[in-house]
């Protein structure tokens, strides 16, 4: 089951609930029995190797998808 995380708007803290996919925007109480919570968007890893410095711009028609669609 995958874990979310929440925070609540009232005393501040933060708290994980572990809940089926299907009930992921079900509304989450905190600890401390307040209601009024925000399910927090998860941080995402994005690998790469490490010192390997920037990547290189990429060549061709620049934009978005290198300009197939028209948007550079």
């Amino acid at each position: 089951m995958p874990l979310y995380d929440y925070r609540c708007r009232e005393c501040g803290d933060s708290f994980e609930v572990r809940r089926p996919m299907a009930e992921s925007d079900a509304p989450a109480e905190c600890p401390a029995g307040h209601v009024d919570t925000v399910k927090l968007l998860p941080l995402v890893a994005v690998g790469g190797r490490a010192g390997a410095g920037p990547a290189p711009a990429p060549s061709g028609g620049g934009g978005c998808c290198g300009g197939a669609c028209g948007c550079g």
